[in-house]
């Protein structure tokens, strides 16, 4: 969205001057309108939830580039694509911009939030830095859903190496995302049932998808690269 904006600003603030004027030309004013529109469609297609979260077959259908996205995801880390979208669902309920609710001061008054986490993966600036300064990315994003389910691939292949967690293991793979892998190590999670329980949601939810996405996936393949 950065680039969009700097983009028009060119349009009004370079056109202008360069004409010595204090309007655009017609052709330019009529320009920089269309791409303003453009962008604001881009930009309110990629923030906007699916309709139908619940389904991920509708899921795909309706955001074909969010499978596509899965799909890469799945051959770089060997990230099942039920699990990635289930995780993504339990973070973020697929909010692009989505953060934690602030907190409270003397009941009332909105605080400070109580991390930093961001995006659809609700990653934090240390463990989004951590996933940059490791595979690069110089223009990753965490509202962006392709670079959140890198990232969760990124996450559960760590967890795999220094845990020896199955990647195909959803309840103790979110346990120590959610955690962390010192707090997964420690058994931090073992006295906290509603983390608990946010895993088993997690496993349901993949396994929903999963059932889902084994009849919808032959005819989303076909569809190739180009949807």
């Amino acid at each position: 969205m950065r680039y969009w904006q700097n983009t028009m600003s060119r349009w009004t603030d370079g056109s202008a001057a360069a004409s010595g004027r204090g309007v655009l030309p017609v052709r330019n004013w009529v320009g920089g309108l269309a791409l303003l529109i453009v962008a604001s469609l881009i930009a309110g297609c990629a923030s906007k939830p699916p309709a139908n979260p619940d389904n991920i077959c509708d899921v795909f259908a309706e955001k074909p580039g969010w499978y596509r996205a899965a799909r890469k995801a799945e051959s770089r880390w060997q990230l099942p694509i039920g699990l990635g979208m289930a995780f993504v669902h339990r973070e973020s309920s697929y909010i692009a911009d989505a953060k934690p609710a602030r907190g409270k001061l003397l009941w009332v008054i909105p605080w400070r939030r109580p991390s930093s986490a961001y995006g659809y993966a609700q990653a934090t600036d240390e463990a989004w830095q951590d996933y940059l300064d490791d595979v690069g990315g110089w223009f990753s994003e965490r509202d962006d859903l392709a670079d959140a389910l890198d990232f969760i691939g990124w996450y559960n292949d760590r967890s795999k190496r220094r845990l020896r967690l199955a990647k195909d293991d959803a309840y103790h793979l979110y346990l120590a995302y959610y955690e962390g892998l010192g707090g997964y190590s420690r058994g931090s999670w073992r006295n906290k049932p509603k983390v608990k329980g946010y895993a088993r949601k997690v496993t349901d939810r993949t396994r929903h998808y999963s059932s889902q996405l084994a009849s919808c996936e032959k005819k989303l393949s076909r569809r190739g690269w180009f949807f």
